[in-house]
């Protein structure tokens, strides 16, 4: 079983991808997590000292290694990984792909709080931030709506995702 879990930033794809791994006794991998412990480097050093592009990059090759040299796992994607490279493709030839959509008030909630570490909003103004939610979502949901199955995340419990999940399996 490979499990992708997708949607945007503050979405809940690390929160829930630990949960499911936790009671599904998977390997969990966040994908960004990864890529820092890689790089030796955070999120923000990576794009400030080299680029999204390189990012993004980086993102893929990883995206496919973790793929390439595991059996069973839940990866938590970040936010763009499936809008660049064919990723949402890859992703659904090799998994399950779940996209946990969460609403845009929810999002800023979140993300309000973590903005600091957050590289693609780090300099959007809290009055901002909700336009910039709905301007990227509106890029990326062409991309997240590719996937298996959707979540509504603010009303999901961890039983009937596992069932969802497991369903068809």
């Amino acid at each position: 079983m490979k499990i992708f879990l997708i949607g945007f930033m503050g979405s809940g794809k690390t929160h829930w991808g630990r949960l499911l791994a936790d009671k599904l006794q998977l390997p969990f991998f966040d994908l960004d997590t990864v890529i820092t412990e890689k790089e030796e480097k955070s999120i923000s050093d990576i794009f400030a000292e080299k680029d999204e592009e390189y990012f993004r990059y980086k993102e893929k090759e990883v995206l496919e290694e973790l793929v390439n040299t595991h059996e069973h796992f839940i990866i938590s994607t970040g936010g763009g990984t499936p809008c660049f490279f064919n990723n949402i493709e890859f992703m659904k030839k090799s998994g399950r792909v779940v996209w946990l959509n969460t609403s845009i008030e929810i999002l800023k909630q979140r993300l309000i709080k973590e903005r600091m570490s957050r590289p693609l909003i780090r300099n959007i103004g809290e009055s901002e931030l909700k336009a910039y939610i709905i301007r990227k979502l509106s890029e990326r949901k062409m991309y997240y709506e590719q996937a298996d199955v959707m979540v509504n995340e603010e009303n999901i419990l961890l039983q009937p995702l596992i069932e969802l999940l497991l369903k068809d399996e």
